[in-house]
């Protein structure tokens, strides 16, 4: 049994895996005040409140985009554990070649969500993750990560949009009434879901477009079952994209060894 922490620059996804098996995903929110005794606290409750003990774990996996973070979760693992945990980034074996101008620019994430969609959905494919920012990542017909794009995801552009405005109030993210609303909440739920919604399908039609071919479109990410239900285009909803991939990473690494 593996545990696998996706670390975000909002949440931090914990998520439980044997084999394809997964016993839980979780999200705790990113803070890198925390100590290691902090982060080790949180994943102990997160075990028991799931009843798994932790001789159970085996191994474990970390994918980062907040590196002052990287050391002091590594740490609170392996106290915890008394497991060094694999950390992807560079010399860790994916199997995904990267036709970028720089592949090392690329971040864990991308890269895990990639392996996982190229297992699970084959090529060519569309991934959208909706996090702290909207990142989507291209994978061509002959299965190369080629490229994608990198957008404010949908809880900035809310933010942003109520700090930078002086009348409009804070709302909750949820679905508007109708398109068209009628009273300042819902034309800002509108505008922010809808207007997401929308923008996802215009970048689906013009990456097609580019390929020259269609391409299948999985979307992963805190914020995706806020906006997928309101999107045009046929998409997967895939809320365990990521620790699917960095269940495959982790189990490519063990065989290595």
């Amino acid at each position: 049994m593996i545990l696998a922490v996706d670390i975000g620059n909002t949440n931090i996804v914990i998520g439980c895996m044997r084999q394809e098996k997964i016993y839980f995903v979780e999200r705790v929110s990113t803070d890198i005040s925390k100590t290691e005794l902090e982060y080790m606290v949180e994943f102990k409750i997160l075990l028991e409140l799931y009843h798994i003990e932790r001789k159970n774990i085996t191994g474990c996996i970390i994918a980062s985009v907040v590196p002052p973070l990287n050391n002091v979760v590594r740490a609170a693992m392996e106290k915890l554990f008394r497991i060094t945990p694999l950390l992807v980034g560079p010399g860790v074996k994916t199997g995904l070649n990267i036709l970028m101008d720089n592949p090392a620019q690329v971040g864990a994430d991308l890269i895990v969500n990639a392996v996982a969609g190229l297992q699970y959905y084959g090529a060519p494919l569309i991934m959208i993750d909706m996090a702290t920012a909207t990142t989507i990542s291209v994978v061509d017909e002959k299965r190369n990560y080629v490229g994608g794009m990198i957008l404010p995801g949908v809880k900035v552009s809310l933010d942003s949009l109520v700090n930078q405005t002086s009348q409009l109030p804070r709302i909750s993210l949820e679905a508007p009434r109708k398109v068209v609303g009628r009273n300042t909440i819902d034309c800002m739920k509108s505008g922010i879901v809808i207007g997401q919604a929308a923008c996802i399908d215009g970048i689906i039609e013009r990456i097609r477009e580019e390929l020259g071919y269609g391409a299948e479109v999985v979307v992963t990410g805190g914020f995706a079952g806020i906006i997928v239900p309101h999107c045009k285009h046929k998409v997967i909803y895939d809320n365990e994209l990521t620790l699917k991939g960095l269940n495959i990473i982790y189990r490519k690494n063990a065989e290595r060894e």
